[in-house]
């Protein structure tokens, strides 16, 4: 510290100083600030909650940062959720759920009231919503009521956030199933359904003018489980096999992950929307499943994430789409107990209650509660050691 008596007399040191101050200011506060970005890097997982045994959304948080995950969706707007991904540089997709679609679809201020209790204020707390998914797996359902609302309810969204000025930091999108397709088999031959089309035009128009990518939820599992005989399981879990040509693309395929997405490229190709990304918005495979439910096994769960993963990082494209990145949200975090339906609906998770994995692809778990403690005091003295910082370079400023 014997040199900050000259620098606090000289000028031209107390102009460096200040310069250099307030450019740590600028840099700090670039860093920190709310982007539009809506996915980090190519994998993300979705957190579902449908379970009695799940832990606390703190934890959560804290899991997913030792996981190294950056982008989570969820299926609802839960408050205790947002706010424990405050600060944690974690993007999340918020769900609007199907429940309240057709209210939202009659006016903006329906939305406009939904997004000030659910979205604004978390965001202006430094929590990261980089997107609000507007149902899931609406067209194609049983629901006509919730077709027709979809669009309106999804202008209504994108008209409140834009009157926010959040519209550039929040994407409105809508997840499909692979129900919107009339066939999806060879890739190249997939359309989409002639009684979905007249709603999925016009939804298709508008996530383009506003550029939000197309989200499907793509699962070989499910693919696999329905029709064993035919298909390989080896090229439903990336592992080895022949694969299959298209023969008007002549293009190879050695998974059905791939096939999938193209599949998506090609039905939205049909409709006229060339250059619409592709997001899988859900994939993964059940580690448990009834007596007719093939493939659901932990060693075929543990491939197909283990090898989804490590096409994921290549972040390359598809056969049809080679200059398109690949990003997929695995479902899901954790088993959810209470979901109804066969037994694989509730085995779908990549870690067990306690944090810890259930199957080894290469993620991190929490070791213990002594882990996550340490976690926690970890980033409460990084903070204290930048608020220290600041007040050094405060006070050397004003001496």
């Amino acid at each position: 510290m014997g040199y900050c008596v000259p620098l606090r007399k000289s000028p031209t040191s107390h102009m460096v100083f200040s310069s250099f101050f307030l450019s740590f200011l600028l840099v700090f506060s670039i860093l920190s600030s709310q982007t539009a970005v809506a996915f980090i890097g190519t994998y993300g997982v979705n957190y579902g909650r449908i379970a009695d045994n799940l832990p606390s959304p703190d934890a959560v948080a804290t899991l997913l940062k030792s996981a190294k995950i950056r982008n989570t969706r969820i299926y609802d707007a839960d408050h205790s959720v947002l706010t424990a991904f405050r600060g944690t540089g974690i993007e999340i997709i918020v769900g609007l759920g199907n429940e309240f679609l057709k209210d939202i679809s009659v006016g903006e201020d329906r939305a406009m009231n939904w997004i000030k209790e659910n979205v604004e204020p978390f965001i202006r707390g430094g929590t990261k919503i980089s997107g609000i998914a507007v149902g899931n797996e609406i067209l194609g359902g049983t629901d006509i009521g919730l077709w027709e609302a979809l669009l309106p309810a999804a202008k209504n969204v994108y008209s409140a956030l834009r009157r926010l000025g959040l519209h550039n930091v929040v994407e409105v999108s809508s997840p499909h199933s692979e129900a919107v397709f009339a066939n999806s088999y060879p890739p190249s031959s997939c359309t989409f359904r002639d009684d979905v089309a007249p709603f999925m035009k016009p939804l298709l128009a508008f996530f383009w003018q506003i550029q939000s990518p197309f989200y499907i939820n793509a699962y070989p599992f499910l693919a696999y489980k329905s029709d064993p005989i035919t298909i390989d399981i080896n090229y439903a879990l990336f592992e080895h096999n022949k694969g299959i040509l298209d023969p008007k693309t002549k293009l190879h395929y050695d998974n059905m992950f791939d096939a999938m997405v193209d599949a998506s490229y090609a039905a939205l190709e049909k409709a006229g929307y060339t250059k619409v990304p592709v997001i899988v918005s859900e994939t993964g495979w059940a580690s448990k499943g009834d007596a007719d439910e093939p493939g659901a096994s932990v060693k075929n769960a543990r491939t197909y994430n283990r090898n989804l993963r490590k096409r994921l990082q290549k972040r390359k494209g598809t056969p049809y789409r080679p200059d398109m990145v690949v990003r997929a949200y695995v479902f899901a975090l954790f088993n959810e107990n209470s979901k109804p339906g066969p037994t694989s609906e509730r085995n779908f998770g990549l870690f067990k209650p306690d944090g810890t994995i259930a199957y080894d692809i290469g993620l991190t778990g929490l070791k213990s509660s002594s882990a996550t403690r340490y976690r926690f005091k970890s980033s409460l003295v990084s903070a204290s050691a930048f608020t220290c910082l600041l007040l050094l370079f405060h006070r050397l400023f004003h001496l």
